[in-house]
């Protein structure tokens, strides 16, 4: 299996448990950890924890705002920029973590260059 494809579902599986344990910060703790562990070359040492927390993200955002049916998600929207739109919201919110993972991946690959 291809490397990429391994790291993405170790960072998106890593993500998930450390969700249940930690704050919204352990995200980056699992590309972290990925990126360690799994050596991306190029683009995908920042795309690669990008996709997958923003995938990760996304849905569960969708998940709990649709338990609500959205009313929550509208009030904060109202409140941002965003025109009362809760998809916008969740797609926002989903970027901010996948930039934050992506980070975190680059960030991981910089300590492992300057303790070679």
């Amino acid at each position: 299996m291809n490397r990429k494809y391994i790291s993405f579902i170790s960072t998106l599986v890593m993500s998930i448990f450390f969700a249940q344990l930690f704050p919204w910060w352990s995200i980056m703790l699992a590309a972290f950890l990925s990126e360690l562990i799994f050596r991306l070359k190029r683009w995908a040492i920042f795309y690669v924890p990008f996709l997958s927390v923003t995938i990760y993200w996304a849905v569960y955002a969708f998940i709990l705002s649709s338990s609500n049916d959205f009313i929550l998600a509208e009030k904060i929207a109202i409140l941002l920029p965003l025109g009362g739109s809760p998809y916008l919201l969740i797609l926002v919110t989903a970027l901010i973590g996948g930039f934050a993972a992506g980070a975190a991946g680059t960030f991981a690959h910089q300590v492992r260059y300057i303790l070679k």
